[in-house]
């Protein structure tokens, strides 16, 4: 099969990240994240990967949110990555698994200051009074702990990683005839590789 693409995904998606920081404006690691209820109401949003490698693809996020509420509720998830100065995108399937606490941790401590305080003045996808009373909060939070002070994670800022079991890679071609392939992980643990009419 006249396939262009490394027989690795992972390998394969992270070389399009890399040419895609290259050239997109901001965001190159920015993706559609689809989840749904458990009776199957979808709902999707723009949030950055945080890591992509042979485990799978890592977001870190509120729990408490609408999509962590859904993550518990139904433990699948749909990632799409579209480049346009490439124009190229990636669509990724696969079940969902909570990373543990010791990543999640070294994760957090890792932000920058303003938004570990940020993580904790939002109650993220609940409603909110006015713009005022989270920037209050911000403040209060700033005085609980200034840039020196070591700044505990909140028990609800988690990560999660999507064990892909389908990776569709889709490069543009001209008259709308694009080239598809998509990688299917077998019984195996291997990926078996067929290429898509466009």
């Amino acid at each position: 099969m006249d396939n262009p693409l490394s027989n690795d995904p992972i390998k394969q998606f992270n070389e399009w990240l890399n040419l895609a920081k290259q050239s997109e404006i901001n965001d190159a690691d920015a993706m559609a994240v689809a989840t749904a209820t458990k009776d199957g109401k979808p709902s999707v949003r723009m949030i950055l990967l945080k890591q992509a490698d042979d485990r799978g693809f890592k977001f870190h996020t509120n729990c408490e949110s609408q999509k962590g509420m859904e993550l518990t509720e139904n433990p699948q998830a749909a990632l799409c990555f579209h480049w346009k100065s490439l124009r190229k995108q990636v669509r990724i399937e696969g079940d969902i698994e909570m990373v543990s606490i010791d990543e999640a941790d070294e994760y957090y401590a890792n932000r920058p200051y303003n938004r570990k305080i940020g993580a904790h003045a939002s109650a993220q996808s609940r409603p909110l009074e006015s713009r005022k009373k989270l920037e209050c909060r911000i403040k209060e939070l700033e005085q609980q702990y200034p840039e020196s002070a070591i700044i505990p994670r909140p028990p609800y800022w988690v990560g999660y990683r999507v064990k892909p079991k389908r990776i569709e890679f889709w490069m543009d071609n001209p008259d709308r005839l694009h080239d598809r392939f998509v990688y299917i992980k077998n019984d195996n643990g291997n990926w078996d590789i067929t290429r898509l009419y466009p």
